[in-house]
């Protein structure tokens, strides 16, 4: 991607969560230790169903005297109506922002002048992705390209997102590389789900992951099954056109698929034949092959 493309992030909401209480009562909710955001600026999480599933996945910015979750604009009143569900008798404010405030990617890393922006920090998940900036719509809006932009990135690098990769309430964090790309603690106290993402952890249970898949024909929609000797191993997210070739993630068993590669078995995606390949960034690798369902 060129240093100069820089995207307004069209499918993007801000909730605002402020008060003397906001930090004590994002702690006890969500998988990031907010500790870290107030450090650095910016961290990634999510809000987890008791089960341990993701019910919903933000960023989080350091915002004077509160956060600011910048969430999929499809589901930012349902998680604006959650948080308000658990605020119960904390002393917390929570707003969703108006579109004047808008989310916006510089995607060859470039940071703007100073004062331009009300946030202005690199992309806490994975630092290639570019910097994350919130600020006016009417002062940013200028010169910004297209959001396919920001998705093809996205895509190439490997980094699943909600609703463009995988539904709610449908995978666990590791499921989604959370664990790889900072968006959960192991080290801080309990949160909504935290007993769960922990055994999994510890255990080294995870045997789905999000990885890259590429072809050299088009590949079908969201949810399509990938399939090796007849057997479904996974199913695609999202995917995109790239130098000439169609690249895109999928949520795979991993060994499965190691025992596919190591069969010289093809892998399907519909009628797209599939290569496989781990994020250059994953800290996990391919696991022992298995005969098990």
């Amino acid at each position: 991607m060129p240093t100069s493309t820089f995207v307004h992030l069209t499918d993007r909401a801000l909730i605002r969560v402020s008060g003397e209480e906001a930090h004590h009562f994002l702690q006890n909710l969500v998988t990031l230790d907010i500790d870290v955001v107030d450090q650095k600026g910016a961290g990634s999480a999510a809000l987890l169903t008791p089960q341990g599933k993701i019910q919903f996945d933000f960023l989080i910015f350091k915002d004077a005297d509160g956060y600011l979750l910048d969430t999929p604009k499809e589901i930012a009143a349902d998680l604006l109506k959650r948080l308000t569900f658990y605020r119960l008798r904390a002393k917390v404010t929570l707003e969703l922002l108006d579109e004047d405030t808008g989310v916006f990617a510089s995607l060859g890393g470039t940071k703007l002048d100073a004062g331009t922006a009300r946030i202005d920090v690199e992309d806490p998940r994975l630092a290639a992705l570019g910097r994350r900036i919130i600020g006016s719509v009417s002062e940013l809006s200028g010169g910004t390209t297209l959001l396919e932009d920001y998705d093809r990135h996205r895509i190439a690098l490997g980094v699943p997102e909600g609703i463009k990769d995988y539904d709610y309430t449908d995978i666990f964090p590791h499921d989604a590389d959370m664990d790889q790309l900072g968006g959960v603690s192991f080290q801080k106290g309990c949160y909504v789900g935290q007993e769960v993402v922990s055994r999994v952890h510890h255990r080294g249970t995870a045997r789905k992951r999000f990885v890259l898949i590429e072809s050299d024909t088009s590949l079908p929609e969201k949810a399509t099954s990938i399939v090796a000797k007849d057997k479904s191993v996974g199913e695609i997210g999202s995917s995109t056109s790239l130098d000439g070739k169609f690249v895109g993630l999928a949520l795979l068993r991993l060994d499965k698929v190691h025992q596919a590669i190591d069969n010289g078995s093809p892998i399907f995606c519909g009628d797209a034949v599939v290569t496989v390949s781990l994020p250059e960034w994953a800290g996990f690798g391919w696991p022992e092959t298995s005969t098990a369902d």
